[in-house]
């Protein structure tokens, strides 16, 4: 029986590589010069932290890092902005996490669509990922266009196509 997966998963390899490349940037552009205007990567947190003297430098850092995400191809929706902190004196740090799997309350929403669109496919949740299932490929290629349509607060992906 055909299936794909539904998945939400951000390329590792290419935010820190976008991160280097917006590391490389404010080191050198002169607003940047004496200040603590940085950005730093954790990967086992799956978290970006941003670091800046004021608000609005930091949203000038905020700013480079996203441009470089773009030119990487990462989808600027798998990052969720957090509050900015106040480290010492003048300087504030924000944490950005990196979305990595379908949260339960969306994936709740996308069965339900599927469910409502009167498709012949099965749509299960499995962990951070769903799995949908049908009798004919034609049924799953008109799910994956559905979902493409009417999600858009989350960068879903399909894999595991299984014919």
């Amino acid at each position: 029986m055909p299936s794909f997966d539904i998945v939400c998963e951000a390329n590792f390899v290419e935010i820190k590589n976008a991160i280097d490349n917006a590391s490389k940037e404010i080191n050198t552009r002169f607003d940047f010069k004496g200040t603590s205007a940085a950005v730093e990567l954790k990967e086992k947190e799956k978290e970006i932290i941003v670091f800046g003297d004021a608000a609005f430098q930091l949203d000038q850092v905020e700013d480079v890092l996203r441009n470089k995400l773009t030119k990487r191809n990462v989808d600027i929706r798998f990052l969720d902005k957090g509050d900015m902190q106040k480290i010492g004196g003048d300087k504030v740090k924000v944490h950005i996490k990196v979305k990595n799997g379908i949260e339960s309350e969306q994936a709740k929403k996308i069965t339900k669509l599927l469910k409502e669109s009167k498709l012949k496919v099965q749509a299960a949740i499995q962990g951070d990922a769903i799995r949908v299932t049908g009798a004919k490929r034609d049924d799953l290629q008109s799910a994956m266009a559905l979902i493409r349509a009417d999600v858009k607060d989350v960068p879903v992906s399909f894999d595991n196509f299984r014919d």
